[in-house]
């Protein structure tokens, strides 16, 4: 037969408390559900397990032999029950997190300042996470929120994961401070990408996302780009654009704003990549991965904010009290 935990169990609380009623009581069943149990228990065994008397139940010799099986199994659950509680008490409090550079040096920091102050004793960790990764990441278990960047098209995740919104950073060219476009016209000049078709360029390795957006782009202007350099990283290839021998285009939050070169917004429409926290779908087990997304958008709308406000000053006319 197939022994049934449960019945066991049932036979050490009756032992324990004395009655049938008592036991239903520490079960959260009525005492006519305990007897059902009971008499199904003897059924099952086939053999008398309690006495019921009217100073309450005792039970059989068998009945105490199973007893002492149930109370092994009552405190294997209450073991069970301490073991999961401590589990889920530290899963509360950790928090691993990945992120591309840009990201780990603008977006991280302050919602992660914020969140020590709110939760001093939260175990958390971050490790590099390329953004192809930082979904299938979150699915095997190894995060619990990663930061994505998706370029041009919005992120698409399976049904288990969700993807929350943060920020949407805009592609500016990065030119050589003593190039024509950076010494001939305000610092504020809106370039277009067509102004730049005879250039060569710095641009991510060809496979990338980045660097199909920016060929699509530069196909929309109408001309094919000359990539004299190739790089996985935004900082080199600003590195690069500060020796004079190419431009690039680069993400807004990516600007290192690298010795030798300066930048040029794009005049829209222009290219863009979308930020993106990643986390399961069903996130209970890791509350903080909420309040971390909710900071994290915070200071995104405060980065946004500051991009935005020199446009705003310059669109501001010129009989506003806040002019000239």
């Amino acid at each position: 037969m197939v022994v049934d935990p449960g019945q066991l169990r049932l036979l050490a609380l009756i032992e324990r408390h004395g009655s049938l009623t008592a036991a239903a009581h520490a079960l959260r069943l009525t005492p006519a559900a305990v007897t059902q149990q009971v008499v199904k228990a003897e059924r099952d065994w086939q053999v008398p397990l309690v006495i019921r008397g009217p100073r309450g139940a005792t039970l059989t010799v068998a009945g105490a032999l199973l007893a002492a099986h149930g109370r092994t199994v009552e405190e294997a659950s209450d073991k069970a029950e301490a073991e999961l509680a401590a589990l889920l008490g530290h899963l509360s409090l950790r928090l691993r997190i990945g992120t591309f550079q840009a990201a780990a040096l603008h977006l991280l920091p302050p919602a992660l300042t914020a969140l020590r102050h709110r939760h001093p004793d939260a175990d958390v960790s971050v490790v590099d996470v390329v953004s192809g990764r930082g979904a299938d990441e979150i699915s095997a278990g190894r995060l619990d929120v990663a930061i994505v960047a998706s370029w041009g098209t919005p992120l698409a995740p399976p049904p288990h994961i969700r993807a929350h919104s943060l920020l949407l950073d805009p592609m500016v060219v990065v030119l050589p401070d003593d190039h024509p476009l950076a010494t001939g016209q305000p610092a504020d000049t809106e370039l277009h990408l067509e102004q730049l078709r005879d250039e060569s360029w710095v641009s991510i390795l060809a496979g990338h996302a980045a660097r199909g957006q920016f060929h699509d782009a530069a196909r929309e202007a109408g001309f094919t780009p000359t990539v004299r350099f190739e790089t996985e990283s935004y900082d080199v290839a600003q590195a690069l654009v500060g020796t004079g021998s190419a431009v690039a285009l680069v993400s807004r939050l990516a600007l290192t704003h690298a010795p030798g070169t300066t930048h040029r917004e794009l005049a829209h429409p222009r290219p863009y990549r979308q930020l993106y926290a990643v986390t399961k779908t069903d996130a209970s087990l890791t509350p903080l991965a909420d309040m971390l997304i909710d900071l994290l958008r915070d200071v995104a709308r405060d980065i946004t904010a500051t991009w935005e406000a020199p446009l705003q000053e310059k669109q501001r006319p010129s009989n506003s009290p806040y002019g000239a």
